[in-house]
């Protein structure tokens, strides 16, 4: 009889649709020296239980493309395994009854026809040609997505484990996972127990004398140096084996589902968000679920240690879902409402409907998977499907097995990466409200730029205390309290507000902060920006192979550089300061400082996160030298990308001639103590000058006028810096072996001013879809709205359209915006001080003065 073997390539632990994918991926990739291990029968943890939608369409572009090649695979697997995985590829309604909502559809198809997926924007009339048997009197349109349907949760997770057991994974039940066994750093091996199974049947190993039939409890050790943990609603316990902290929070949802009453096989599934409910067709009947606004969370020690777990129904928590279903669909529900006397709470649920589904299903922090590899090498995570796990099973077992085989998925899923998360997701009370938020809100309208406040505040600069007292809207990132705008406008609020969504999320005192840095000073809070030290007798060897940029050069030096995957992609974005022969800071950005440092890792380096130990405060503009000097006895002549000790009043300060903005000036770095003196120095000494505090969305403006990219939105792993105008900051030997572009990323002015992009807006060239916009924003210095989109190869500059006299593709686009469609030029960048004169100016010189320290001037 087979046994547990004593070693494995890979353990996967959970039997469910996302194990069973990731191990059937994991395979079709050629490594079949993988066991899968359940504690129960497969599927019947959470995914058993699962409502089955697949809707394709997502907020991002990453996980609709995950759902699109689920949707792909999923009727493939018949062929593939010889079984049924119950696919219904019946199509999808996306409901709108209100206007808002009317103009999320609007945005949402938008971003379908930049994935390449297919749709249709309906009226209400045909809606209801789509689906005779609803009600649609408040329906103001839909969207049709034809490409979804619905799935039998255990058929797809057999079907997976099949064609995994097919390749060569060895799967078995009844095996709990009782230890992961973890030295220096990293999986060595996983001790399992149980009287497990082989899936076909077979015991996996005999003991002499043992009677037939009779129970043990056997133990196991396989050794092996990569772990899957896909333990659905359990998988937080399984990190606590392994010392890992997976932020999971069970929360219990609920469907029901009627008896048989004639509803046809090809039925459409149906979303209606404004109403927090979902159906479909069912046996004959209907299933109802929805996102109730008091959601509950399952708080026990260890979830799922029962197969096929369901809680008792509470039937009047799910009321307003059941009462909006009925509403939708009066002809096929109104009877079953009736004979309950319209109060669900009343009802015994066994006998109202066919089955009652109340279960647990794992959510996060933020609403998002949790993929990827942990701080404990080769203990990788693929759980926190928050409720759609099942569409996007497939998706999830191509990343993570190209991610585990290949060092990097093909599509950049940074936005579902386990290390998206800092240290604060320790927090199991921190995790839980922030889960529940998410999950209350789950069908609510997100608006770019909208700020939640659960949890809030966590994080918090040493000079917050001063940004309340001036009346700061502000913002959360990583948990850091960050501000957006400083109070009400005090000067001309003459400028564009921006339509529609972007005017949502917009103050004029963005464009008053924004003229105060270009004309005076603005001075901004950028704590937040992770620091990470890097240091050791091979720091410099180790770090320039992770980079692009060269880094062999004199200590003071700052150096701008991408850290580059395998295929060229960009892993990150940094700035890199030579602090010493052998020591260095790499400051990256607020959410990135978990997900940068691991990377470097792995590239052997010694890493310190020293985030929390320092402030950062950045003083630029045309009167940033005067303003610094009444402060500082030292020199400040140093020129620009240079980096010097300083001391600024009485606080001793790292000063780095870096700007973000377009204009001259420093991030001046202190130890944290020292932050809020510092802080309050330098508003004291730039006020008569001008100056002004400012916040991220005036920096985030500026960065737009001078072409700075944002790593997550213009750049990603799947962007080469030669694909982003980034080959400057490539050295010759590096930039030589990245593949020849054939896209560029190109800056776009929109002829109306009012019509600002937010990100991910189709673009067109010659009436044909050929990108979407990475970021976009209002220019207030330049007064334009910009946008910056990938463009093919060969697309010439300005003019207002045709060919542009050399044979190259013509030189304007077509943006959706607020649901119609505006014209753009592609113009050169940057729009803002072009020839760069205002970074790399030297005031002292201009002004005839000497130094503050009094050394001669160059």
């Amino acid at each position: 009889m087979p046994q547990l073997p004593a070693d494995a390539q890979v353990v996967v632990i959970g039997g469910g649709v996302a194990g069973c994918s990731v191990a059937y991926h994991l395979a079709r990739l050629g490594w079949t020296d993988v066991i899968l291990v359940e504690r129960h029968d497969l599927t019947e943890g959470t995914t058993w239980h699962s409502a089955g939608f697949v809707g394709q369409l997502r907020s991002t572009v990453t996980q609709t493309r995950m759902i699109m090649y689920s949707a792909g695979l999923y009727p493939e697997l018949r062929e593939l395994t010889g079984l049924d995985p119950g696919w219904h590829g019946v199509g999808g309604l996306r409901l709108a009854t209100t206007p808002e909502r009317q103009e999320e559809l609007l945005r949402q198809a938008g971003a379908a026809e930049t994935y390449g997926l297919d749709m249709e924007l309906l009226d209400a009339a045909r809606t209801l040609e789509r689906f005779p048997a609803m009600e649609v009197g408040d329906v103001r349109g839909s969207l049709w997505l034809p490409g979804d349907g619905w799935l039998d949760p255990a058929r797809l997770g057999r079907a997976l484990a099949e064609g995994a057991r097919r390749l060569g994974v060895k799967i078995f039940t009844g095996v709990e996972v009782a230890g992961v066994e973890v030295t220096d750093g990293r999986v060595r091996a996983v001790r399992l127990r149980g009287a497990a199974t082989r899936e076909d049947g077979e015991e996996p190993g005999e003991k002499s004398g043992e009677e037939p039939g009779e129970e043990r409890c056997e133990e196991w050790i396989v050794r092996t140096e990569t772990v899957v943990n896909a333990a659905g609603a359990a998988a937080g316990a399984v990190g606590r084996l392994a010392g890992v902290d997976v932020p999971i929070v069970p929360i219990k949802h609920q469907y029901v589902v009627t008896n048989p009453m004639g509803v046809p096989a090809d039925t459409p599934t149906v979303r209606d968000p404004d109403n927090i409910v979902y159906f479909r067709e069912d046996g004959g009947g209907i299933l109802v679920g929805g996102y109730i606004r008091t959601p509950q969370v399952w708080d026990v020690e260890h979830p799922l240690a029962e197969p096929r777990t369901l809680f008792v129904p509470d039937m009047p928590k799910f009321r307003e879902s059941w009462e909006s279903a009925v509403h939708r669909l009066p002809g096929h529900l109104s009877q079953i409402s009736a004979q309950i006397s319209t109060q669900v709470d009343a009802a015994d649920p066994e006998r109202a409907f066919r089955k009652v589904v109340h279960g647990p299903e794992a959510f996060t922090p933020d609403g998002e998977f949790l993929l990827g590899e942990t701080g404990v090498r080769g203990f990788w995570v693929a759980a926190g499907f928050c409720v759609h796990g099942l569409a996007a099973a497939g998706g999830v077992g191509k990343v993570m097995a190209e991610w585990i085989v290949d060092g990097s998925p093909e599509y950049d899923v940074f936005g579902m990466d386990v290390r998206r998360f800092g240290a604060h997701a320790r927090s199991a009370r921190w995790a839980r409200e922030k889960a529940l938020d998410s999950y209350s809100k789950y069908y609510d309208i997100v608006y770019p730029g909208e700020e939640r406040t659960a949890a809030r505040p966590l994080r918090r600069s040493p000079a917050w205390v001063r940004h309340a007292a001036l009346d700061a809207a502000f913002g959360e990132k990583a948990g850091w309290e960050r501000v957006n705008w400083f109070g009400a406008p005090a000067g001309d609020t003459s400028g564009p507000e921006p339509r529609g969504w972007a005017g949502r999320t917009w103050s004029p005192a963005i464009r008053e902060e924004c003229l105060a840095t270009g004309s005076a000073a603005g001075l901004f809070d950028q704590t937040s920006f992770s620091k990470l030290e890097v240091s050791g007798k091979n720091a410099l060897t180790d770090l320039e192979r992770a980079c692009g940029n060269g880094l062999d050069r004199p200590v003071g030096t700052v150096v701008y550089t991408q850290v580059l995957n395998g295929r060229g992609g960009i892993d990150a974005d940094v700035t890199v300061t030579r602090l010493a022969e052998d020591r260095f800071r790499v400051v990256t950005g607020t959410a990135f400082g978990v997900h940068d440092a691991e990377i470097l890792r792995r590239h052997g380096l010694e890493v310190r996160d020293v985030t929390s130990a320092y402030a950062c405060y950045c003083l630029w503009g045309p009167r940033a030298y005067d303003i610094l000097g009444t402060l500082s006895d030292d020199d400040l002549t140093f020129g620009y990308m240079r980096a010097s000790e300083i001391s600024v009043g009485h606080v001793p300060v790292l000063a780095q001639r870096v700007t973000f903005v377009g204009e001259f000036g420093w991030e001046l770095y202190c130890p944290a103590e020292f932050g809020l003196t510092l802080w309050d120095a330098l508003m004291e000494a730039g006020l008569p000058y001008g100056m002004r505090p400012a916040g991220y969305r005036a920096l985030d403006s500026m960065r737009l006028e001078m072409g700075y990219r944002v790593w997550g939105l213009d750049i990603t792993p799947e962007t080469t810096p030669l694909e982003a105008g980034l080959g400057f900051a490539v050295r010759p030997e590096r930039r030589d072996a990245l593949p020849e572009p054939r896209r560029t990323l190109r800056c776009l002015v929109v002829d109306d001013e009012r019509e600002v992009c937010l990100g991910g807006e189709p673009v067109r060239l010659g009436g044909r879809p050929v990108s979407r916009v990475t970021s976009g924003g209002y220019g207030c210095r330049v007064g334009r709205s910009i946008a910056y989109a990938y463009l093919p190869v060969g697309v010439a500059d300005g003019g207002d359209g045709g060919d542009g006299g050399d044979g190259t593709a013509e030189a304007r686009v077509e943006v959706g915006v607020n649901g119609g469609w505006v014209g753009a030029r592609i113009v050169a960048e940057p729009l803002y001080d072009p020839g760069h004169d205002r970074v790399r100016s030297a005031p002292w010189t201009s002004r005839g003065q000497l130094s503050p320290g009094g050394q001669p001037l160059p």
